[in-house]
């Protein structure tokens, strides 16, 4: 099993290694590479490095090989956090930024100051007076508290972007695989946290042969989004920037508004700007003449539904109208969803059991 691991970790390192020239050589593969996710491939490379020695018998297998693959432990969760918010937000690099790196370069000094540095003698004499595995499990616990805070941190982004793309696009963006990132990641570490605590009721053999098979899928997933990304670019390309404003200052009166909606309906039934499946709010402002938090009030206040729904809903009564017709007798229920303005499958159903109650089947099977 352990020439297994080994396998793997060779595999993941120069996979990393390839990412890494990659990276610096190809200009064209560079701008498809997210480079917080580079700078995780980096950290997980660096890590992988001190695995690598240790395995291969260097120095007489010192332990302070490991202790140098715990160099990414704590930079980890930060990095992913950094990584989700600029793919959902556009939010380029900031110096502020460096202030989520704070808490794992603490944690590398103490590793440094700790483990690597002092000599033999002296770390023999001081694990006398302090035991050494109250200090590693302080430095697990350690690693999962900040590792965990900041996965729910971008957990918390992801879900302030699924409520937010609803208020200002008309359509669902490609954003499955950032779900699926902080699921495998989150399975990673409630699966360090259990052998953690298995450790501590006194089976650390357990956590000891299993942790570095953590790292090793961790690593494994993100070099997976990472070639994702470069061989499906347009993924993030389908993801909008998102600017959402408030309203409270919007001065229209109440008499005002009921005039837009007027006017907004005019439109959607006039010009059908919902059968563009790319459809923005801002897009929809400007063809009613008002500036997008306006339109936000006036959808809000006036009409009850948010952006993404008050669209649909157009698009749903175009369906409906379509299958009437000798075309849609031709086309199959997501054929027509797509001539009415829908580009995803799933969408089209969501919605339409949302606004009919049933499913499309169910309605049309029905008398109408």
């Amino acid at each position: 099993m352990q020439s297994i691991l080994n396998q793997f970790v060779y595999f993941g390192f120069f996979q990393s290694l390839l990412l890494i020239i990659v990276y610096i050589v190809s200009r064209k593969n560079r701008k498809h590479i997210n480079d917080f996710l580079m700078v995780l491939i980096v950290i997980l490379s660096l890590g992988l490095v001190g695995k690598i020695l240790h395995s291969s018998g260097f120095f007489n297998k010192d332990f302070r090989l490991i202790a140098f693959s715990e160099f990414s432990a704590l930079l980890f969760g930060s990095t992913i956090f950094l990584f989700i918010k600029s793919v959902l937000f556009k939010q380029e690099f900031k110096s502020r930024d460096l202030v989520h790196y704070v808490p794992g370069t603490l944690y590398w000094l103490f590793i440094l100051g700790y483990f690597i540095l002092p000599p033999n003698s002296f770390q023999l004499e001081r694990d006398k007076t302090i035991p050494l595995m109250s200090v590693i499990y302080t430095c697990h616990a350690f690693g999962i508290i900040v590792n965990s805070y900041y996965w729910v941190l971008g957990y918390k982004k992801y879900q302030r972007f699924t409520v937010r793309y609803k208020k200002e696009i008309s359509y669902v963006p490609y954003i499955n695989f950032i779900y699926r990132f902080l699921i495998v990641t989150g399975c990673c570490m409630l699966v360090w946290l259990v052998l953690f605590v298995t450790s501590l009721l006194g089976y650390s053999m357990i956590e000891r042969n299993a942790r570095p098979y953590i790292w090793i899928i961790l690593t494994f997933v993100i070099l997976f989004i990472t070639y994702y990304m470069m061989l499906k670019p347009e993924v993030l390309r389908s993801i909008p920037l998102i600017k959402e404003k408030k309203y409270h200052q919007s001065k229209l009166s109440i008499q005002d508004l009921d005039q837009l909606k007027l006017q907004l309906e005019k439109i959607m039934l006039e010009k059908k700007p919902y059968l563009n499946s790319k459809l923005l709010k801002t897009e929809l402002a400007q063809m009613l003449g008002v500036h997008s938090p306006e339109l936000s009030r006036l959808l809000n206040e006036n009409i009850g539904m948010n952006f993404f729904e008050y669209v649909n809903y157009y698009r749903i009564k175009e369906f409906v109208q379509l299958a009437k017709t000798e075309k849609g007798k031709q086309l199959t229920f997501f054929g027509l969803a797509q001539e009415a303005g829908f580009n995803s499958k799933t969408t089209f159903n969501k919605s339409f059991k949302s606004l009919m109650g049933v499913s499309p089947s169910a309605y049309f099977n029905q008398d109408h």
